[in-house]
């Protein structure tokens, strides 16, 4: 009984554990994108 609450306890932070990451993987990449268009635009400016 306690062997499958450990074991579902397990299954839910993984699942939580890569949600974070896709967060994180998204966050950064849009960092990125938004640091590369204000760079655009620095230097495309008149």
């Amino acid at each position: 009984m306690t062997d499958d609450l450990e074991q579902r306890r397990l299954a839910l932070e993984k699942k939580r554990e890569r949600y974070v990451w896709y967060y994180l993987g998204y966050f950064l990449f849009g960092i990125h994108i938004i640091a590369f268009v204000m760079i655009y635009a620095v230097t495309h400016a008149k």
